[in-house]
């Protein structure tokens, strides 16, 4: 029997952290809400997490304060931000206290699991009681086997065309930030490897071009949007 993945939950909305809370326990996981910062710390002190999803916007202690005390404890759990404010300072503030991705509200349930599978399978290395089949377009996508297939036509990914893909998906209509996935997939942000993600980026186009409504945009300054006409559904 798999152990369920521990999410330490903060968001001082008690209506939407309650839905949270109770949506992912449904996908599986073992999520406990805590409403203010302070209560969150406390319950990480004593307890074992596997990811952090923190509001940003919290009484007591803010999520960038909390975040950076996690840190303190543990330098590798994973952090998600979950936030109303969507200025590139507080994005990069947000990377720069050590957050693994940044959700701005409102985000789809759906869009907030992509992401911690994305992070969960590529930080952890293990499998989780969530779907790894991504459903985009005409295509399906299994990231735990890294095949992409369209009918009955099979590609096997290698394991950074998987993990990119995997990203897109889980930003899926929206822009994944140049630095998040060079820092998630390549761990450095430097000149090379970020033209080794370009290639990466050209190969992925091309397994994805079987269905012409999918595209892969560069977003000058900023990164990459997967552009998928009724977004990308993940199958259980």
């Amino acid at each position: 029997m798999e152990t369920k993945q521990r999410i330490l939950l903060c968001e001082d909305d008690e209506s939407l952290g309650m839905l949270l809370r109770e949506y992912l326990q449904a996908k599986g996981y073992g999520a406990e809400l805590y409403l203010d910062g302070e209560a969150g710390y406390e319950a990480f002190q004593k307890e074992h997490y596997d990811m952090c999803v923190l509001d940003v916007m919290m009484p007591k202690k803010d999520g960038f304060t909390l975040a950076q005390e996690i840190r303190q404890l543990n330098e590798d759990v994973p952090i998600i931000f979950l936030t109303a404010k969507n200025l590139k300072e507080d994005i990069f503030e947000g990377f720069k206290i050590g957050a693994d991705d940044y959700l701005t509200k409102p985000f789809s349930m759906d869009e907030l699991v992509f992401r911690m599978e994305a992070i969960l399978r590529r930080v952890k290395g293990t499998k989780t009681q969530t779907a790894t089949q991504y459903k985009l377009g005409r295509f399906m996508f299994d990231a735990q086997r890294q095949i992409l297939s369209i009918g009955n036509e099979q590609v096997k990914l290698t394991t950074k065309e998987s993990e990119l893909l995997g990203l897109l998906c889980a930003h899926a209509n929206d822009v994944l930030l140049r630095e998040l996935a060079l820092k998630s997939i390549w761990i450095d942000d430097n000149y090379f490897n970020a033209r080794s993600m370009d290639v990466y980026i050209t190969k992925l186009r091309k397994h994805l071009k079987a269905d012409p409504t999918i595209e892969i945009n560069n977003v000058h300054g900023r990164g990459y949007k997967l552009i998928v006409p009724g977004g990308v559904s993940l199958n259980n």
